[in-house]
């Protein structure tokens, strides 16, 4: 058996089955990749899309867990990656003309958060 160290300064937060497609969740992460916690959820705070709010709950639950189970310092810590993965699918009909029905899909998806800490000296170059 190897033991493989893990790194602590790296916590993921993951929602499952959010009700949202995958592309509308991937245009918010595209511009909070690599930015701090903090600017973040400012900037998602007057974001006048519906899923930010999701996406706000996770960052907040991966801030958590840096603080609660790895004794990070929530002021350096960076986004380090921020994806989403095509979850369920489901499907209804609605009744159209003549008998027939037309199919409506409601597309879910898992949205993967990551924060890492950083030390002072890069927070402090990549602001």
């Amino acid at each position: 058996m190897s033991k493989t160290k893990k790194d602590l300064s790296i916590v993921k937060a993951v929602y499952n089955n959010l009700r949202s497609g995958t592309r509308k969740v991937n245009e918010i992460l595209q511009s909070i990749r690599g930015k701090k916690v903090d600017n973040v959820l400012r900037d998602l705070q007057f974001s006048n899309k519906r899923v930010s709010k999701e996406i706000i709950k996770t960052i907040k639950s991966a801030v958590a867990n840096a603080e609660n189970n790895n004794q990070l310092d929530i002021d350096t810590l960076v986004i380090k990656e921020a994806y989403v993965g095509k979850g369920i699918t489901l499907k209804r009909f609605r009744p159209r003309a003549k008998g027939r029905a037309a199919s409506i899909k409601k597309h879910y998806s898992n949205l993967t958060i990551i924060v890492s800490e950083k030390k002072e000296a890069e927070v402090a170059k990549g602001a």
